[in-house]
């Protein structure tokens, strides 16, 4: 099933969604007229229930499809249209409304409707400057959307019995012209111009096209336009309805936040309506949620927990959920602005078992002991992203092209992105705290994959493993020990052997350990002085007995990888089993900490 099939389909299932010729819009403003065409009120039509004033979405006729030229819509349009005034320069604002006002007198001649009958004498009367001149309207209105409705009446212009016939009507006078709709496999009038897409972060406020042919070069056998890749007008309404429904901003089918650059929406293909809602829920909670102690509810947070392990273990999760039928479809959609046109960055469709299965698994990959700081249940992919490779761990700063990839090989079961390893690495050089676990994790959840994928590579161990084979986390060990070392001799420093060496030793161990331990003799010789630090010697004695005196020149990503996460279970668990030498380490950096303060 292609994605414009999908959206077509789900379209069945909405409720209350606008009907073919009508479309939902944001408004803020209401010109009332009397009978005659004079203005009696400007109404604030803004939601006020929250904190700031916000437009309220009310379903008009539907919105004409915009490119360079001049075309307004019916029974309402921003200021510039309704009114010919804009807040900015306006070089052909006049223009704009004398097209509003000369479609709407042709549409409106002869109509016995008193309601539309007062909008076509108010746009007889109107002049741009009465604007001005009236206390009733305001700067903050310019380019906001108007509509109208007749003093006396609650109902909006739009909304009266003559009006909706109008709209229908013109709805029902398509073009004679007829097409094989590629989506839908039927015969019907064709799409000119697709629907306008609206609510994907970074793209065009007004909307943006998921399908167009603005050049020549998109073009051929003289076709223009729709006619490139015939559509339906009735199966084109249908998928941009449902794909608008589903970026309704805060809507139960979109994450959040979105990955990178991408806005994410996702639906269930089911028979039966509450099953489709269940499985939208279920996705939405593992997808889109920080799900950890602090902010969950306790239950809550261990049912999912336990979810997710019975499920990667190749649980059916109809046994866990019996409100969702097996084997319902589902479909994740992933869309980036690319200036007046949508890119899609992934399109994936498959059972909804098989990606809880692989959701679960990425969690499972991301296994590591102790877990990191802050970690929770199921961290998000944009907090575990804007924590390990993001500047200043900011979400504006994911790059885009790395979260795309990265959600594709999550919800594909497919090889993490290498480029993820890289750049967690460059992180990690760049000053990023390998101890907070977060970068630790995302480098087992590479590694582990690659070995469950092809077993030929080395997995990773989920914690301290003493007699692990690899020379790179061995290494990562022995790092961690010397760094100790200095620790216990000297207190805190200003920089500390993982400031100055940590990158340049993951990377290339044999120019740099071999000054490090000339450096840790004076570390322990300072300790045995003192009586302590015994143990340091015996573990750095042990972890050189299991590397071979040619270390090696270079080590590549993967291995740089292992690095890190054997620095990071020898520095979390090395005090294991031993109070004594944690209490040393603590003495020393209050001695360290008095000095400072003497």
């Amino acid at each position: 099933m292609t994605l414009l099939q999908a959206l077509s389909a789900y379209y069945d299932r909405l409720e209350g969604v606008a009907a073919p010729g009508w479309s939902p819009e944001k408004f803020g403003w209401c010109v009332v007229i009397d009978r005659d065409g004079a203005v009696v009120d400007v109404e604030d039509r803004h939601d006020v229930s929250g904190k700031k004033p916000r437009v309220r979405t009310y379903v008009v006729p539907a919105a004409v499809k915009r490119t360079v030229g001049v075309a307004p819509n019916f029974l309402w349009d921003k200021s510039a249209y309704v009114l010919g005034r804009t807040a900015g320069e306006g070089r052909r604002t006049a223009q704009e409304h004398e097209a509003f006002v000369a479609m709407h007198l042709k549409r409106l001649a002869g109509t016995s409707d008193a309601g539309l009958a007062a909008l076509s004498a108010f746009l007889e009367s109107w002049k741009p400057e009465r604007f001005d001149e009236s206390s009733k309207f305001r700067t903050e209105m310019l380019d906001a959307n108007f509509m109208f409705r007749l003093d006396g009446d609650r109902e909006f212009l739009h909304e009266r019995p003559a009006a909706r016939a109008l709209v229908e009507a013109a709805s029902a006078d398509q073009d004679s012209e007829s097409v094989f709709c590629l989506v839908s496999g039927e015969i019907g009038a064709p799409a000119r111009l697709h629907p306008t897409i609206k609510g994907v972060e970074g793209a065009q406020t007004a909307g943006a096209a998921l399908v167009s042919f603005n050049l020549d070069a998109f073009t051929s056998l003289g076709k223009v336009q729709g006619g490139n890749a015939p559509t339906s007008a009735a199966a084109a309404f249908r998928y941009g309805a449902a794909l608008n429904h589903l970026l309704t901003r805060d809507g139960p089918n979109r994450v959040r936040r979105p990955i990178g650059d991408a806005t994410v929406v996702f639906w269930a293909d089911s028979g039966d309506r509450k099953s489709a809602e269940a499985a939208d829920s279920l996705f939405g909670d593992w997808l889109g949620g920080d799900i950890s102690e602090a902010d969950a509810d306790a239950a809550e947070t261990r049912e999912i927990a336990l979810q997710m392990e019975a499920v990667a273990k190749g649980r059916p999760l109809s046994e866990l959920r019996p409100d969702i039928e097996p084997g319902t479809r589902f479909h994740v959609l992933g869309l980036s602005p690319n200036a007046a046109r949508l890119s899609v960055r992934f399109w994936l469709t498959d059972s909804l078992d098989a990606f809880a299965r692989r959701l679960a698994q990425h969690y499972m990959d991301l296994r590591v002991e102790p877990p990191p700081f802050r970690w929770g249940v199921a961290p998000s992919f944009n907090q575990i992203l804007a924590n390990t490779t993001a500047l200043q761990r900011k979400f504006e700063n994911i790059p885009p092209l790395l979260a795309g990839e990265m959600m594709r090989a999550i919800l594909s079961g497919a090889r993490y992105p290498q480029s993820l390893l890289a750049t967690v690495l460059i992180r990690l050089r760049a000053g990023d705290d390998p101890l907070s676990g977060w970068h630790v994790a995302v480098i087992c959840a590479v590694l582990n994959r690659d070995h469950r994928l092809d077993p030929k590579k080395e997995d990773m161990p989920v914690s301290l493993a003493i007699d692990a084979p690899s020379k790179a986390y061995q290494l990562g060990r022995l790092f961690a020990v010397l760094e100790t070392a200095q620790r216990m001799a000297l207190g805190r420093v200003n920089a500390s052997i993982r400031d100055r060496y940590f990158g340049a030793a993951s990377a290339t161990p044999a120019s740099v350990f071999p000054l490090l331990l000339r450096g840790a003799q004076n570390h322990l010789g300072k300790l045995r002085k003192a009586g302590k630090g015994g143990w340091l010697e015996r573990e750095i004695e042990d972890i050189l007995d299991k590397l071979s005196p040619d270390l090696p020149r270079a080590l590549p990503l993967a291995e740089q990888g292992r690095f890190v996460v054997g620095y990071y279970h020898q520095r979390k668990e090395q005090f294991k089993g031993r109070p004594d030498a944690a209490a040393e380490l603590e003495a020393a950096d209050s001695a360290d900490d008095e000095g400072d303060n003497s």
